[in-house]
């Protein structure tokens, strides 16, 4: 059998943790279309992006944690490994040159922790509803947050051989509730939830339940990711 033309090469790899924000007309973005937006980007960039070696050799690119469809962040990472020595702030300022309108990167620093460090999210969240003043809205999220239980429905995925489905849950002991207030015409809420391996809860799951429980419409959520955490609550590095 023909061995592969990068068989046995020890290229060596020079790694970078890069956060990156995502704003604006990015945040619509799919996690596969950004996925492919950043591989187009690094390559316009000129970037030494390291390829993994076998049959199948991609561009090394790891997200750790997908920031949810119409969420926006500045705290997002992005895991690289480069053929080349690059300093931090150039690669930034390379790849910043190339990126499309919305997506741009802070930072960058050789990665400090592991990807299954990760335990939990903190988000910003802004609901505004028709016909129910920002007042309003906070009496209502206080009574359905102090309640012994919240109720939501999640997707299951399925077991093999069967159909993906949805079960009711209470994701109460999940929520770890920081602030919750009227700010002008919203409701103001700041909230941590489960992220990574383990349990991953989307805003959303707790923006449905409590919107269906009082039957109300929103006229806008504002979802941002503001802190990736690990389970002692330092930020992760």
């Amino acid at each position: 059998m023909e061995q592969p033309k990068n068989q046995n090469l020890r290229i060596e790899r020079f790694d970078h943790r890069l956060i990156f924000a995502k704003k604006g007309r990015a945040k619509y973005i799919s996690h596969l279309d950004l996925m492919r937006t950043m591989q187009r980007s690094f390559k316009r960039a000129g970037v030494p992006i390291w390829y993994t070696q076998g049959f199948n050799p991609h561009a090394y690119l790891m997200f750790p944690l997908a920031l949810p469809l119409g969420a926006e962040s500045e705290t997002e990472i992005l895991d690289i490994a480069l053929t080349e020595r690059i300093d931090n702030d150039e690669l930034v300022k390379k790849l910043n040159a190339a990126m499309p309108e919305g997506l741009y990167f802070i930072r960058s620093y050789e990665p400090q922790m592991k990807h299954t460090q990760i335990c939990s999210a903190e988000y910003e969240i802004r609901i505004t509803a028709s016909d129910c003043t920002a007042q309003r809205l906070y009496q209502l999220f206080s009574e359905f947050y102090s309640g012994s239980s919240i109720e939501a429905q999640k997707r299951v995925k399925p077991k093999r051989g069967a159909k993906a489905g949805i079960k009711t849950i209470d994701i109460k002991p999940y929520v770890k509730l920081d602030k919750a207030l009227a700010d002008g015409d919203s409701l103001l809420i700041v909230l941590t939830l489960p992220a990574g391996g383990t349990l991953n809860l989307n805003t959303s799951v707790l923006t449905d339940a409590f919107l269906n429980k009082y039957q109300l419409e929103a006229e806008e959520i504002y979802v941002k990711r503001t802190k990736i955490l690990c389970e002692n609550g330092e930020l992760f590095t």
